[in-house]
């Protein structure tokens, strides 16, 4: 359980830089993330999720 909450954590500091650091740049791509078409976002978001495990498998090995 105390895994999961440092990684939840991890995120929220992650999610939290853009928007801190510069603010307009965040917006702007937020703006433009929301012009894209739902199969686009998906492909992103599977992208992310795979790096991700893939990154998660190296480290916890």
């Amino acid at each position: 359980m105390s895994d999961l909450l440092t990684a939840v954590c991890l995120v929220l500091i992650l999610e939290g830089l853009l928007p801190f650091a510069s603010p307009s740049a965040w917006r702007e791509a937020m703006r433009q993330l929301a012009t894209l078409d739902d199969k686009t976002l998906r492909t992103f978001g599977g992208a992310c999720m795979l790096a991700g495990l893939i990154l998660l498998n190296f480290v916890k090995q």
